[in-house]
């Protein structure tokens, strides 16, 4: 059964920082790209970042320079380093296997407010 369990979210006053982890189950995590999503309050979900098997690289303009995406292949986890947090980033946050799509996990809410 593939699970994606992610973690690490929190309230962080703007400009702070807050690291993501997503822990993947059920397939051989080396093997995929993974990705990192959010949907903030009445949007759509949209992607962030995503990450390649060999460690390609790929972020949203407006996450650019701020995030950094990364992965763990022996833990089974990919990461999503977040600096320079602004309301704009509040969201539930997710991850999950790039272009071989499975059921989302529950997120990982990030709220950014003074």
């Amino acid at each position: 059964q593939v699970q994606l369990v992610e973690s690490g979210g929190g309230l962080v006053q703007p400009g702070g920082s807050l690291r993501l982890s997503c822990a993947a189950s059920g397939r051989v995590f080396s093997r995929y790209a993974m990705g990192w999503y959010r949907q903030a309050p009445g949007k759509q979900r949209e992607s962030v970042a995503n990450i390649s098997t060999v460690g390609t690289t790929y972020y949203q303009d407006s996450v650019k320079g701020r995030f950094t995406i990364s992965r763990d292949n022996a833990k089974n986890t990919v990461y999503l380093q977040m600096n320079g947090l602004n309301a704009e980033d509040t969201a539930v946050y997710y991850c999950n296997f790039l272009g071989a799509m499975t059921s989302w996990g529950q997120g990982t809410q990030v709220t950014v407010s003074s």
